[in-house]
């Protein structure tokens, strides 16, 4: 039985992948590399996200990403919440899941989302700014008391099934966000998620 999810944000709550394909190529235009596609990014999306900055840039620093990331994200247009995800996530919390969030997204774009998408009173913890998951989620998993084998990692990248299944939590990766359903199935998560009616079936 699941009891408590903890959730990616960026592609899984929020739907962002068309945006944030417009803020890479913002930065791939900075630091002199061509544009690519939706299609692009989704095959070869990876995180933590210098990994796949690396694989086109291969001298890119963090440093030198920040900066450059920030400015394009205030550029390009809000990303809205997925379809149906707010009024899930409150049946969840109505039914007495527990709920946290851990993301490599900034406290300048997921904090505003959040409020903006009316969740600030549905998550119990959050840890932000992540660039490696790895530390996290037994954060979460410790200072919550979350027992892992009642536990789920939702997430959309290679990351959260990895650092999902190191933590010794159950997996599951969405379809909707920024891989494509055949490399998380090639992760093994525990369940794919192609819709919300996957979520909620998975969580009932």
């Amino acid at each position: 039985m699941i009891n408590n999810i903890i959730f990616d944000w960026s592609g899984v709550i929020n739907d962002s992948v068309k945006s944030h394909v417009g803020v890479v190529n913002k930065i791939f235009k900075h630091f002199g590399a061509p544009e690519i596609t939706l299609e692009e990014l989704k095959e070869n999306w990876e995180q933590p996200y210098m990994r796949f900055f690396n694989k086109y840039l291969p001298d890119l620093t963090i440093e030198e990403e920040q900066p450059v990331y920030i400015k394009a994200v205030a550029e390009c247009p809000q990303s809205e919440s997925y379809p149906g995800m707010v009024d899930l996530l409150k049946e969840f919390k109505k039914g007495g899941i527990k709920m946290v969030v851990l993301s490599s997204d900034l406290p300048i774009t997921l904090l505003p989302e959040m409020q903006r998408f009316g969740l600030e009173d549905i998550f119990i913890d959050t840890i932000i700014s992540a660039y490696d998951k790895s530390e996290g989620i037994g954060k979460l998993i410790e200072r919550n008391n979350f027992k892992k084998e009642e536990t789920i990692f939702i997430g959309d990248s290679n990351h959260e099934i990895e650092e999902g299944k190191r933590a010794g939590t159950k997996t599951g990766a969405v379809t909707w966000g920024f891989s494509t359903e055949e490399r998380l199935k090639a992760l093994n998560p525990d369940y794919i998620i192609r819709n919300l009616d996957d979520l909620k079936s998975i969580i009932s």
